[in-house]
């Protein structure tokens, strides 16, 4: 006969020595802004009395283990029964040409580059990520859970939900990374320099390609022979005075001189 498990379903969880515990005491569980962005979403969705058995879940230590990979996280939860609880989240992990097209916009704003490349993250970010038409966090969970429980997401859901958005806290990244770009990916590609021409560069030409034409003349010569020849013929008077006595006479000799071929 199998084993009848009615007889736990009234009693509280068993004591673990060692699991994975939340640092709050109390109250809301996330102090970053991106730790509290993804509990808000929870708890608009989410069963509040659930919600609040998995915090307390999370703050006695249930949680034994918590692995997080690009689109799953997959956990262990101790519950009534001997057994612990297998828990798996899913959410969408992001292909190449998406997160190709999210590195882009990401260098093409040189504050919200800086700031990733400092280890922060900067919550305009999710505006980048929106105008890509792309979620940074989940709308939707696919979540389970081994327990009887019916309702989604139970308490050994909450719990290892609660722990995830405080180790979000700890590193930031992970966010990126359930999303399926690590740390190393997403900064090694931000930390290219992107090449650009500088518009007062100027490419030398070797001295020895030139050496054909440097005596040659040049354009530069030819307007200036041209602007000289279309100069006043009484320019030079004009700038220097001579006296008035040999103005006239010097003014006819230099258009003679002009004139003359």
């Amino acid at each position: 006969m199998g084993a009848d498990w009615s007889a736990f379903e009234h009693r509280g969880p068993i004591r673990v020595e060692g699991g994975l515990r939340a640092r709050s005491k109390r109250g809301s569980i996330g102090s970053s802004w991106w730790s509290r962005r993804f509990v808000d979403v929870l708890e608009r969705v989410c069963d509040r009395g659930r919600l609040s058995r998995g915090r307390a879940y999370a703050r006695q230590g249930q949680v034994l283990s918590i692995d997080l990979s690009p689109g799953l996280v997959e956990a262990a939860v101790q519950g009534s029964r001997p057994a612990p609880y297998e828990v798996t989240i899913r959410i969408e992990a992001y292909g190449e040409e998406r997160w190709a097209a999210v590195e882009d916009a990401l260098a093409r704003q040189a504050v919200h580059r800086a700031k990733l490349l400092a280890g922060e993250m900067p919550p305009e970010i999710e505006d980048v990520f929106a105008e890509l038409g792309t979620d940074l966090f989940p709308r939707d969970l696919d979540m389970r859970c081994s327990c009887p429980d019916w309702g989604v997401p139970c308490k050994h859901l909450s719990a290892v939900l609660y722990l995830l958005a405080e180790s979000f806290d700890d590193d930031p990244f992970l966010v990126l990374a359930w999303r399926g770009r690590t740390r190393a990916r997403l900064l090694g590609a931000l930390a290219e320099e992107p090449e650009e021409r500088d518009p007062l560069r100027v490419d030398d030409v070797p001295f020895a390609e030139r050496l054909a034409d440097f005596y040659a003349p040049g354009a530069t010569a030819h307007r200036q022979e041209r602007r000289a020849s279309e100069a006043a013929p009484d320019l030079l008077p004009r700038v220097f005075p001579p006296p008035p006595a040999v103005a006239d006479a010097l003014t006819a000799a230099y258009r003679r001189l002009r004139d003359t071929p």
